[in-house]
């Protein structure tokens, strides 16, 4: 069992290297400008991923993102079959991570509750 969540551990992480790499270089799409992976989670039969991804352009741009990442899945997948030394590659998904949004939320809220408090001491 822990061969097992180590060897999952090791492709996720082989996949958003190289993936992040090909939608850099290999994706002409304007759509996918400025994505960033930050996870990836493969099954443990290792035949689906879910790919996590931010956009540095807003969250205006989210839509749009992930229907062209989605779109561009099965070609990903195809380039992923000939850099990696994989018996089966993964079918891709991919999902927008609101992690880095919520991040920001609470870092704004607890700077606001901090200043606050700095205001009320010296009153």
């Amino acid at each position: 069992m822990y061969q097992d969540s180590n060897r999952r551990r090791r492709v996720a992480e082989l996949l958003k290297r190289e993936l992040a790499v090909l939608i850099q270089h290999e994706l002409n799409d304007p759509r996918v400008q400025g994505v960033t992976l930050t996870a990836t989670e493969v099954t443990r039969d290792l035949s689906s991923a879910k790919v996590y991804f931010t956009c540095l352009a807003g969250a205006h741009r989210v839509k749009p993102c992930v229907t062209a990442l989605n779109k561009a899945a099965p070609f990903l997948r195809r380039q992923l079959m000939d850099r990696l030394e994989l018996r089966g590659v993964p079918a891709l998904r991919f999902y927008y991570d609101e992690s880095v949004e919520r991040g920001a939320a609470l870092s704004s809220l607890i700077d606001r509750a901090r200043s606050q408090d700095k205001r009320n001491e010296t009153d």
